[in-house]
């Protein structure tokens, strides 16, 4: 029988938060309202900011009412490409957020820059969403959250597969049904061929390929997804140890940083998570396989899943397309900074403190050889 995702479960993800007291909206700020999230875009140098440019000319419920960048031949580019009101553009990101004063922004920085942002923005009220993973530092995590908290904003960070509704429906099945039962282990394999190869711009690249300002390479590319899925079905707890390899197989095209990584997490309870994290995949990769002793998901992108009971063939699960707000990230925003909605696990600064923990606590096992503690430092 196909298993589709249920309307209560999906009412829980979606207000379900991990013990903190839901921040205050942005001033003036009406739950009831209907019209269209007022959102700046705070950097155009990361890839993923062409996915809203396009989607805010096709939607109803989204304004972009400023951009910041410190370059103006990179705004004129994405403006003449996504039809962009040169009028929107600032190279002062106070003076922008003064002004057009946004309920959410939207951070297309390098990961390094996220912190910047966030104290730009906490301290005028201003929600935010950044792409993953939060930060490149502990240190910066800790600033971020603490500034986010001080000043009831939220502080959200964005990952493609928080929309799978193969992901979600994993995580249901692990807690409910007839496959229900403790996870032993999950394996996450995540990225692509290399940022080089499948054509991401030079403004992207100046930034992904630098260790100061991307955190790693591929380990923290593409790493973050994995740890944040993990924590996700862990229900928060964070591994007791965390051992990493990274290699750099194309040294020619990523000298500075790793391309391929692997991240192995322990648990008190015995269960494992192996991430695998590559710029050298021979193709687009998004999947996980979890495990535990009544069967076997295997997630694959969107709505792609698998169910494998012992000595037996896979059985395909027809799923439904996530419902509104979270089937996509930017209904999920608007209905978070409306009041209509909170962060679930995925989004949440909980989770994603531990995410940075995971992945800061990978790179020095990756650099001395050792196992470490997350949070330790």
């Amino acid at each position: 029988m196909p298993r589709t995702i249920t309307g209560f479960l999906v009412s829980l993800l979606v207000l379900m938060t991990l013990g903190s007291a839901a921040p205050a909206r942005a001033p003036g700020d009406d739950k009831n309202s209907n019209d269209p999230l007022r959102l700046a875009i705070v950097g155009l140098v990361h890839g993923h900011v062409e996915g809203i440019l396009w989607r805010a000319r096709e939607r109803s419920d989204i304004e972009i009412v400023g951009v910041w960048d410190p370059s103006r031949d990179l705004f004129d580019e994405m403006a003449a490409k996504h039809g962009l009101d040169p009028s929107l553009y600032s190279d002062d990101l106070g003076a922008m957020l003064d002004a057009t004063k946004p309920e959410a922004v939207s951070v297309m920085t390098s990961t390094r820059g996220h912190r910047t942002a966030v104290e730009a923005c906490a301290p005028r009220g201003v929600h935010i969403m950044v792409e993953k993973p939060l930060a490149t530092t502990e240190e910066d995590a800790r600033a971020m959250a603490a500034l986010a908290k001080e000043h009831g904003v939220h502080l959200l960070t964005n990952y493609e597969t928080s929309w799978y509704a193969s992901v979600r429906e994993a995580h249901r099945l692990t807690r409910e049904g007839a496959w229900a039962t403790p996870i032993r282990r999950a394996v996450f394999r995540h990225g692509h061929k290399g940022p080089r190869e499948i054509g991401c711009s030079g403004a992207f690249l100046a930034w992904l390929c630098d260790p100061v300002e991307n955190g790693a390479g591929a380990l923290f590319d593409f790493g973050c997804y994995g740890a944040n899925i993990m924590t996700w079905l862990m229900d928060g707890a964070r591994p007791e140890s965390v051992t990493a390899t990274a290699r750099q197989l194309k040294p020619d095209l990523y000298p500075d940083v790793d391309d391929d990584a692997t991240i192995v997490l322990t648990y008190p309870g015995g269960e494992v998570g192996v991430v695998q994290a590559s710029w050298a995949w021979t193709h687009d990769n998004k999947d996980m396989d979890v495990y535990s002793d009544r069967a076997s998901i295997h997630c694959r992108k969107w709505d792609d899943l698998t169910i494998r009971r012992p000595d037996a063939e896979g059985e395909q699960i027809e799923l439904d397309p996530l419902p509104f707000p979270i089937a996509d990230e930017w209904s999920m925003l608007r209905a978070i900074v409306r009041g209509r909605a909170e962060p679930d696990g995925l989004m949440s600064l909980e989770n994603n403190l531990i995410v940075v923990e995971i992945l800061a606590a990978a790179r020095e096992s990756a650099r001395t050889g050792r196992a470490v503690r997350p949070g330790a430092s």
